[in-house]
């Protein structure tokens, strides 16, 4: 067959990745740290932008734009209407930060960015070059990292994500977990499993309480706790004071096996976290606060500091426009107009959009608010997207780095997800994994005979959950509960 040059013409609809579309998607995402350092960047490179210092009240007037003061009058619709058109969305500047938790139905214009219609965009942010530039993993994220990929029960992670969040650089526990139990609303057992899960993660050594502990971690780790070790470690202010009798005849052992030991401990690390990246430390400033309203409705507010304030000074734009300036300076100078324009609007668009997916996950997770960490509700991606008639990939790009306020803590947005149990076709609502796990237990410790995992499966399918088999064992081995073999063997042992 010959090959012959042409020319044809196609039409096919695509989403053009503008530099001014990229920009705002990268806004939604960015935290409340690195929105500031970017508009404080453009505020240095854009002559016609300003900031609105707080507490200044100036008349909003045609020469000058302020979107956050004409808010006042748009975002009172904002809660009561239904959707909005993006034309609409585009002419009003500014956020509303405060709205009762109510169910929102306007379009916040973000609903498309993660879509594909053709051409080459897909929802992940290839255009993002300093995500994927090297450094070093610090030791949040490698713990994180370790925390996804060990708990799967959601109440068990959530503890576990904030266990993480109180870890200093040196790998220790900085807050009593009795304090933290209590804070989430859960069993003070449970923590204590949690945390003995983690104290096993790596760095050997890592959510210790104290140096005691530390030294006992990395000594289990390397199989060398013995009760003779284990005495030597509880008794280190007598190797500090050079009692090396006393230690001996504590540890029973002789006096070279004293040497030893202590030669064994010297060469543990008492700072386990130390060897990992470091971030600069800042204080987590939640985006969003919730609290409770008078009539028992849970209220939920941006943060205002979190929010930055530009003007569009069309003043200077005008005056500097009339004089007798080079062709290039015009352009330079509508340039800077349109950039400061599309700036004001992303982020009124972002405050709109992080608010909206805040109020789904605070009325999704209402139990985890009132009755704690045990109460917390199956929920993806994907729901709260339908809810809000947002797209997924932007309701990711929302929980990403932001935090909420609650009375029980702060807690980054996405940490509400948890995975769900689906229901039978006579079943009703997905069950919560932990909730199926509450069956489970009760079902064993109610046993008159003992279950096996496949008569466990089957009785759960009548009360309409839909589970395997495996899934049944690995929920038993993860709350320690032994085989339906070793169950009979220790029933029969018993008598």
């Amino acid at each position: 067959m010959a090959m012959i040059p042409k020319l044809e013409l196609r039409q096919s609809q695509g989403l053009v990745m503008t530099p001014q579309l990229q920009q705002a998607i990268k806004l939604l995402q960015m935290s409340s740290f690195e929105l500031q350092a970017f508009v404080d960047a453009e505020l240095e490179r854009n002559p016609l932008l300003e900031r609105e210092e707080s507490g200044e009240q100036q008349p909003p007037s045609s020469e000058t734009e302020s979107p956050q003061q004409k808010a006042a009058e748009a975002s009172e619709n904002f809660g009561r209407h239904g959707e909005e058109s993006q034309q609409q969305f585009e002419s009003t500047g500014g956020q509303r930060s405060e709205e009762k938790l109510v169910p929102g139905q306007s379009d916040s214009g973000w609903t498309s960015l993660g879509s594909r219609q053709g051409g080459s965009f897909s929802s992940t942010d290839d255009f993002d070059f300093d995500s994927s530039l090297s450094r070093e993993a610090t030791l949040q994220e490698h713990l994180t990292e370790q925390l996804n990929l060990t708990l799967d029960k959601p109440d068990d992670r959530l503890i576990g994500a904030y266990l993480i969040g109180t870890v200093d650089e040196a790998g220790y526990l900085t807050q009593e977990l009795s304090d933290i139990a209590e804070g989430l609303g859960a069993p003070l057992a449970q923590a204590e499993r949690v945390l003995n899960v983690l104290q096993g993660f790596d760095p050997p050594g890592v959510f210790a309480r104290n140096l005691k502990e530390c030294l006992e971690l990395q000594l289990k780790e390397a199989g060398r706790l013995d009760p003779a070790m284990a005495c030597f470690i509880e008794n280190l202010e007598l190797l500090a004071r050079r009692n090396y009798a006393a230690l001996q005849r504590l540890c029973g052992v002789s006096a070279e096996d004293i040497k030893d030991m202590a030669a064994e401990v010297t060469r543990l690390n008492p700072k386990p976290g130390a060897a990992f990246g470091q971030l600069v430390v800042q204080a987590v400033i939640p985006d969003v606060s919730v609290k409770e309203a008078p009539d028992g409705s849970w209220l939920v507010e941006l943060n205002s500091d979190t929010l930055p304030r530009v003007l569009v000074n069309k003043q200077y734009y005008a005056t500097v426009s009339r004089t007798g300036a080079r062709e290039q300076d015009k352009l330079y100078l509508s340039e800077c107009l349109t950039t400061a324009q599309w700036l004001v609007k992303s982020l009124d668009q972002r405050a709109r959009t992080i608010l909206k997916v805040a109020q789904e996950i605070v009325r999704q997770q209402d139990g985890f608010l009132v009755h704690g960490v045990k109460a917390m509700r199956p929920l993806t991606l994907r729901t709260v997207a339908e809810a809000i008639g947002m797209h997924e990939s932007t309701v990711s790009r929302v929980t990403s780095n932001k935090f909420m306020a609650t009375p029980r803590g702060i807690f980054e947005l996405k940490y509400f997800f948890t995975t769900a149990i689906g229901a039978t076709a006579h079943g009703d609502d997905p069950h919560s994994a932990e909730s199926v796990r509450h069956k489970i237990k009760e079902m064993i410790v109610r046993e008159k005979q003992v279950l096996s995992d496949d008569v466990i499966v089957a009785v759960l399918k009548e009360a309409g959950i839909e589970i395997a088999r495996r899934t049944v064992a690995k929920y038993r081995e993860t709350m320690g509960i032994p085989s339906s073999v070793r169950r009979r063997r220790e029933k029969q042992l018993r008598g």
